[in-house]
């Protein structure tokens, strides 16, 4: 079976227990993180800009409900999810998908002619998103000269999931995908870690290009053969395509700062934890990790943007509040004097060891000097929630609570995380658009 076909062919019945599982976490974790990022200053100027230049019907804005254009909304939303940074990652592409699709495919919704989509229909859809977008990145990875955002292959999984909705034929698909391949933002991720804007991790732009790949394709629009997909050299990575399921090997994040930081993050907290000293004790903190970890550089961030792509401000804020979502991460949170005191003690040190271990291994290792000259050391260190140790079922409730209790209502917050878990009994999906769609709540 080739892709385009694997795209229209696959059934829910195909999938196995843990993937459809592993659907419904990744949806709850990535409409948990849009919540918790429409309060952001990105999220409302990408919502205002939607509404005036991808306007039209056939799809809301969340937490808003103004309608817009598919391509708009997975524009919006995705950009919303990128805003805040604690959304499903997968560490072997050093990016996001779900940021992408999970927008994407509740925008295409009332696509087809108003069809209703029942809740296994957009559960395989989405894991056929993860899929296609996955060996995307590592298809990327392996024959691109630079480190590109996720937006230059989560595109094509955007565009996989669309051409679905449209039920357009396996010629048209491929175009779609030759399309969306083509015209993802291929930009340099380093550049936003370097310099930390609103840019992010591209997957808007991504959503967007793919949902509208789609639509270029049914009216007859042609694309370029996808290399991704294509070449005879990327043929191993799609090989398994519908036997191996890599959506399973998602990791989540505890923080709301890139999946980078995270082990450097707990690191220092387990040292904390562990001999509970007094804040003022800290002369130094050093932290050993691979090289990209160590331009996460900035130590008086002035925005949210900057605050969550650093390491000394987020591991010097996580020891004062423990915890790090927008509220820690923005506004006057920025100027706390403790935070910003520790942060210019945090020391970044290169270990080639962990290059080497780098990208599938993102390790840190913390050793923490106090004032009386004792070092404490917390060894190495991963991130908390990796595909390796993931969070159970009940963990990731709780940090949809903690997510959403800024913007909805506990009865609204508690109406969508129980549709979600049981998504597969929809007979129509849009009923989630039903309580994502209307305005946040006070």
């Amino acid at each position: 079976m080739n892709i385009a076909e694997h795209v229209h062919e696959m059934s829910y019945d195909h999938l196995p227990e843990d993937v459809r599982s592993q659907a419904r976490r990744c949806l709850l974790d990535t409409l948990g993180t849009a919540i918790g990022g429409r309060s952001t200053d990105l999220s409302r100027i990408i919502h205002d800009f939607a509404v005036s230049v991808y306007g039209g019907q056939g799809a809301h804005l969340w937490l808003d409900g103004r309608q817009v254009s598919p391509p708009g909304a997975a524009l919006a939303n995705a950009m919303t999810i990128d805003s805040l940074d604690i959304h499903d990652g997968y560490t072997r592409v050093k990016g996001h998908a779900g940021a992408a699709l999970v927008p994407s495919l509740l925008a295409t919704l009332a696509l087809n002619h108003g069809a209703k989509v029942s809740g296994q229909e957009f559960l395989t859809t989405l894991v056929i998103g993860y899929e296609v977008a996955l060996r995307a990145g590592l298809a990327l990875h392996a024959t691109a000269c630079d480190y590109h955002t996720s937006g230059a292959w989560n595109a094509l999984g955007c565009a996989a999931m669309t051409a679905r909705r449209l039920g357009l034929s396996t010629e048209q698909t491929r175009h779609a995908l030759g399309i969306a391949e083509y015209h993802g933002p291929r930009s340099q991720m380093m550049r936003c870690i370097d310099h930390p804007t609103m840019l992010k991790d591209g997957s808007g732009w991504g959503a967007m290009t793919g949902v509208s790949a789609a639509l270029l394709a049914r009216n007859g629009f042609t694309g370029a053969p996808a290399l991704t997909l294509e070449s005879p050299e990327v043929a191993e990575i799609w090989a398994d395509l519908g036997r191996k399921w890599l959506i399973t090997g998602q990791n989540f994040k505890r923080y709301a700062v890139c999946h980078w930081a995270q082990p450097a993050i707990t690191g220092t907290l387990a040292l904390q934890q562990a001999h509970g000293f007094p804040l003022e004790v800290i002369r130094q903190i050093r932290v050993f990790t691979f090289h990209e970890a160590t331009r996460l550089a900035c130590r008086h961030p002035q925005t949210t943007e900057e605050a969550q792509y650093s390491l000394p401000f987020p591991v010097a804020a996580a020891l004062v509040c423990h915890e790090l979502g927008l509220e820690e991460l923005s506004g006057a949170a920025l100027n706390d004097p403790l935070v910003l005191s520790l942060s210019d003690r945090v020391e970044l040190v290169e270990e080639p060891a962990f290059n080497i271990r780098f990208p599938v291994e993102q390790l840190a290792r913390v050793q923490i000097e106090t004032i009386e000259g004792a070092i404490l050391d917390s060894g190495e260190v991963q991130a908390p929630w990796d595909a390796t140790t993931p969070p159970t079922d009940a963990e990731l409730q709780r940090k949809f609570r903690w997510l959403a209790r800024s913007s909805l209502s506990q009865s609204r917050a508690a109406a969508l995380e129980e549709m979600v878990w049981q998504c597969a009994n929809l007979t129509d999906a849009a009923a989630l658009i039903t309580l994502l769609a209307p305005p946040q709540e006070e």
